[in-house]
């Protein structure tokens, strides 16, 4: 695709083969700590959201340190308006949109769903948010069970790669957890497991979410995962049943009210 700056963002398609009424569309933003990753990282996951029912375009989103906050959150903001304009010739004309991504991806996700609350569009029907790198404190319990301390830690390192300005830590766009307004965010899924470094994050978001009035699920996986480190094996244990939340979020959001007459338009503080 071609962004309106005259650049160009790599997008890779997964299933879609058969176009039904109404089928869902995501944006997915695959893993890598800000710093790395590439579309074949993200085909394990983009992979399962297909098999769940979905047209997924995984975006190829420019990495720091050559692009620091918020250059992935505005290429990822024009690619979700591209998807939009190009809804019909994609998937459906009633295909409802959705955001996703794992790690570092879901924390791009949920920003480009909070920069589209706020910009009046594209209307979202959901984000997926898988292990979410939310909050760049690195500071939780689980990660501190994960001895994922400051040192040598590779969402730390992430996180001062990314940040390259210290104020850039109080923007909403780049530290989701820390926005002090999540109202008019749309219907979220929020997956993490019991041996997730970034557990505790995904947890608190998922408080945060409901106490600000957004229809919100919580799956804690049963399964020993590895993440978010694994997310590259193809079929792993957990696969299974993150494939099921996924096909009961789809289903579950189709049948609801659409979200957009739910945001609460207006500005970022």
């Amino acid at each position: 695709m071609v962004r309106p700056d005259g650049s160009r963002l790599a997008l890779r398609r997964y299933g879609g083969a058969r176009r039904d009424e109404g089928m869902p569309l995501v944006l997915h933003f695959h893993a890598g700590a800000f710093i790395a990753g590439t579309l074949d990282d993200g085909a394990t996951v983009a992979g399962l959201l297909a098999d769940a029912g979905a047209l997924v375009l995984s975006i190829d989103y420019p990495l720091a340190p050559a692009h620091p906050f918020p250059q992935a959150v505005e290429a990822g903001y024009d690619a979700l308006s591209w998807v939009e304009r190009h809804r019909r010739r994609l998937a459906t004309a009633r295909s409802p949109i959705y955001v996703a991504g794992e790690e570092a991806g879901g924390n791009l996700a949920a920003a480009v769903a909070m920069v589209a609350r706020d910009r009046a569009g594209p209307d979202l029907a959901g984000q997926i948010l898988l292990s979410p790198m939310l909050d760049a404190c690195v500071a939780t319990a689980s990660q501190r069970d994960a001895k994922a301390g400051p040192v040598g830690c590779r969402w730390a390192d992430g996180w001062h790669t990314y940040l390259a300005r210290e104020d850039d830590a109080l923007h909403p766009y780049a530290v989701p957890a820390r926005s002090m307004r999540l109202a008019g965010l749309p219907r979220t899924l929020l997956v993490s497991a019991a041996d997730d470094p970034l557990r505790d994050e995904t947890q608190a978001f998922h408080h945060r979410l409901r106490d600000a009035g957004v229809p919100v699920e919580l799956a804690l996986l049963d399964v020993k995962t590895g993440w978010p480190l694994s997310y590259l094996q193809g079929g792993a244990p957990w696969a299974a049943p993150l494939g099921t939340r996924l096909r009961e979020f789809f289903s579950s959001a189709a049948s609801a009210v659409s979200p957009s007459s739910n945001f609460a338009r207006g500005s970022q503080p």
